[in-house]
């Protein structure tokens, strides 16, 4: 009898995959009914994706002591005096040939930083004390 079982357990057919799993469709992107009302307000704004700038980088600030013997002193946003700063180490090539990260401070950036070298990242911590 241990036989025709064994055949019979031979026979049988091998057992059935998992069906794949079906993958759910995302749903289509909402778009902003034009004639809404929200045209000219803040939410409607931000449903078109325009960014508003941010009012604290774009008020005018003014340098003081050694900020405004580097990139003078009329006052201006946050982000200028930083590209302001920038376009000076790079015209008198201050930035570390080995480290980029590093700024080697000339006479002006010395009294700016209080000592010969600063990382990149330090920059807008030394620059924000010489902000008004």
């Amino acid at each position: 009898m241990a036989t025709k079982k064994a055949k019979k357990a031979a026979k049988k057919a091998p057992a059935k995959k998992a069906p794949a799993k079906k993958v759910a469709k995302k749903a289509p992107r909402k778009r902003a009914e034009e004639g809404c009302g929200q045209e000219g307000s803040e939410e409607g704004r931000q449903a078109q994706g325009q960014a508003q700038p941010n009012a604290a980088f774009m008020r005018p600030l003014t340098p003081s002591g050694p900020l405004a013997a580097i990139i003078g002193a009329t006052p201006m946003p946050r982000t200028e005096v930083t590209s302001k700063i920038w376009a000076y180490i790079k015209k008198n090539k201050l930035q570390d040939a080995v480290n980029r990260r590093m700024i080697n401070a000339d006479d002006k950036l010395k009294a700016l930083f209080g000592k010969a070298q600063a990382s990149m990242f330090e920059l807008t911590k030394y620059v924000s004390k010489h902000l008004k």
